[in-house]
């Protein structure tokens, strides 16, 4: 058996959330990062035997429209999966059941999935530091259970929470190069919605950006962010909600 991350991880959260999942399996993984530009996707080759672990972020209570079309490049050939919607310590709302409903459809048999904390990708100090040592130990474990049931060749699928129609996902504001800025060009190459013109890096086009902050996480002089007033705003709407620390829940 050959275990396979699938991830699209912008900030670094979700990658790390698939690793100590992956961990706790004791299997070597091969890794097929999604969120990188179109052209430089290598999709995985996915044997019936395998195990694939299909994470992806949260963003304002849905998966990124971006990140299921990349998924639905992948070809299952009828493997089992383990889906993993992570979230800003402040809900995942529909985002695992659409990540469960699309995997099946296009042929993969989920036997697990995950609703996993780690960092707010936009305002940081909510779920600062997470995963942290509590939630590895928790998800190491999942690791172990999961693949256990992958060997015995159970595949049940886990009842998940959420509703269909799935909800209409938020507004999430749309970072700019701001002062600092270089005009460097990294996160341009970096954007995998190709929502950042080469020539201007300072500009965004909004009809393609899907806010994942990577170019923010990639900027070398820190200079991209979503301006003061946004992230006062974004930090003052978030406050109630993301104040009481969030457990990881595990469906098996």
């Amino acid at each position: 058996m050959k275990i396979h991350q699938i991830i699209f991880s912008p900030t670094g959260g979700t990658r790390r959330v698939s690793e100590i999942l992956c961990h706790g399996m004791g299997v070597e993984s091969v890794v097929t990062d999604l969120c990188v530009k179109a052209a430089d996707i290598q999709l995985p080759h996915i044997q019936e035997d395998d195990l694939a672990i299909i994470a992806m972020p949260v963003f304002a209570g849905r998966v990124p429209a971006l990140a299921v079309e990349r998924l639905r490049m992948v070809k299952p050939n009828g493997a089992k999966c383990v889906v993993v919607a992570v979230f800003g310590n402040r809900a995942y709302d529909d985002a695992l059941l659409e990540m469960q409903d699309v995997a099946t459809e296009i042929g993969f048999r989920v036997i697990a999935a995950v609703a996993a904390v780690a960092e707010h990708s936009i305002i940081r100090k909510y779920g600062k530091g997470r995963p942290d040592d509590d939630d590895e130990q928790t998800l190491r474990q999942f690791g172990a259970d999961i693949i256990r049931k992958a060997e015995r060749d159970d595949c049940t699928m886990p009842q998940v929470p959420g509703n269909r129609p799935y909800k209409k996902g938020g507004m999430v504001p749309h970072p700019k190069g701001r002062r600092g800025c270089n005009r460097c060009g990294v996160c341009a190459k970096q954007c995998p919605a190709d929502a950042i013109p080469l020539s201007d890096p300072k500009t965004v086009d909004s009809a393609k950006c899907i806010s994942c902050m990577k170019c923010v996480s990639v900027c070398p002089t820190g200079a991209r962010g979503i301006g003061m007033i946004m992230n006062f705003l974004a930090t003052q709407g978030l406050k109630k909600v993301c104040a009481t620390r969030k457990d990881n829940e595990l469906y098996i």
